[in-house]
């Protein structure tokens, strides 16, 4: 069995004489994942993508009358960026327009990932929340959550694709599910299905040339699988892919999913042609207490930012010194108004300040700082950064010799207003009976033929 990777996330881009390559060795799936929570809660918290609309409906319009013309299912995980009920309609209406405008038909299933306050409520009165780190949960938590995803594993995929469901759009999801599902659903390896899925998920980040934004290519056999990349330019080595089973892994000999575990220690990588790698002995070890993961997001307050450089190496040797004096400046400034629970504010520093010997080049700056408020409403939060942008500038001290201000600014105006702030309320594993039990498939046809 054949499948593709479109590329690392939809949006992203990719060859489109990668594209016909792939479509060329006849594939019978073609997956690509839709988000991550890699840019944190915002765009969770939000309802908005964090990837472009004209970007993904570029890599969608391209693949989809392909796909449909060759009968092979497109499959999108994390549809929207996050996979909220939001994000899933936002990617459901992409898929729509395409459709209208290419005149296309075809039967699409939406799997929604979305769980209430209740459902958390209840799962964590039974003690079936267990925690990922040090974030706690509690009732007060979960109340303050305005949306709240289950992150699904294969199951759900499985029936959607039993459905005869030629495109598949899902909520929140496990990047592996979206390829394992249509192996598993074919009675390949557990194991090999996971391993396989994990590696190609980031489409050509497994190849040299490293590239999210192209397509990678896999083959399913009888107790093996082989990568290539579509694109003639790269190749996969086994040190790339062996590399890339170990992504993003706590452990670099285990790959945990919902369904279960893949035990790497006894795989093998193998050379095949220049360009393809093929492995075998990946052994799956069935989950025992099976689990989700759930994300959910709070308002955590409104930010502004301002972005500056510093030259002077004497400014530099007391920047922390001098935002201690900043931060008790704007305390003072906002006594009987504010308290600490009222706004935050902190300073982010970047570069590798120089001795003060070495000439800088016109525009440059030896170190950059960014001023952080976050404040209740964004008025705080606009107020708080004027009071201390003024008094970063122009804050003086021992042996301070000019008169003029200790930061530049590249941007006019300096303060940014960043508006809603989000936070994790919920990063936490749920307790489940089925791993089926959180999501809900719903049809429609699309198109009129």
């Amino acid at each position: 069995m054949k499948l593709i990777a479109l590329n690392g996330l939809l949006g992203y881009g990719y060859s489109e004489v990668s594209l016909k390559a792939a479509f060329e060795t006849k594939p019978d799936y073609i997956g690509v994942d839709g988000g991550s929570s890699d840019p944190g809660p915002y765009y969770l918290g939000s309802g908005e993508s964090f990837t472009n609309r004209a970007a993904v409906k570029r890599d969608l319009a391209l693949v989809l009358p392909l796909a449909l013309e060759a009968g092979a299912p497109l499959i999108v995980g994390t549809a929207g960026g996050s996979g909220s009920r939001e994000h899933l309609h936002w990617l459901r209406d992409i898929v729509r327009e395409i459709a209208e405008e290419s005149s296309l038909s075809f039967d699409m299933a939406l799997i929604y990932t979305d769980v209430s306050q209740d459902y958390v409520n209840q799962k964590l009165a039974e003690g079936k929340i267990l925690p990922m780190g040090p974030l706690e949960l509690t009732p007060e938590d979960v109340a303050q959550s305005n949306r709240i995803v289950s992150q699904i594993g294969a199951e759900p995929f499985l029936e959607a694709l039993r459905s005869g469901a030629q495109v598949i759009l899902a909520g929140r999801a496990c990047d592996t599910a979206i390829y394992a599902s249509p192996c598993l659903l074919h009675g390949y390896d557990p194991a090999l299905s996971f391993h396989m899925a994990k590696i190609m998920e980031c489409g050509a980040m497994c190849a040299t040339p490293v590239a999210a934004a192209d397509v990678m290519q896999a083959e399913m056999g009888d107790g093996w699988f082989s990568l290539t990349p579509a694109n003639p330019a790269r190749k996969c080595l086994v040190s790339s892919v062996a590399a890339h089973s170990m992504y993003e892994q706590a452990d670099p000999r285990y790959l945990v999913e919902p369904d279960g575990t893949v035990d790497l220690t006894g795989c093998q990588f193998e050379q095949v042609d220049e360009r393809t790698v093929k492995v075998t002995g990946s052994r799956w070890i069935p989950a025992k207490e099976p689990t989700l993961k759930l994300e959910g997001t709070k308002l955590a307050g409104y930010r502004t930012v301002s972005i500056a450089g510093i030259n002077d190496p004497q400014t530099i040797a007391r920047v922390d010194t001098l935002f201690a004096g900043v931060q008790n400046f704007v305390k003072e400034n906002t006594a009987g108004r504010y308290t600490d629970a009222d706004y935050s504010l902190c300073l982010r520093k970047y570069g590798t300040p120089t001795t003060g010997d070495e000439p800088l080049a016109p525009n440059q700056c030896a170190m950059g700082i960014i001023l952080d408020a976050v404040g209740k409403t964004q008025a705080i939060a606009d107020e708080i950064m004027a009071l201390a942008r003024a008094r970063m500038l122009h804050f003086d001290y021992p042996g301070r010799k000019s008169t003029a201000g200790n930061l530049a600014f590249p941007y006019s105006p300096s303060d940014l207003h960043m508006g809603p702030v989000y936070t994790f309320s919920i990063y936490h594993l749920a307790r489940v009976d089925s791993l089926t039990e959180t999501a809900k498939l719903v049809t429609e046809r699309v198109g009129n033929k």
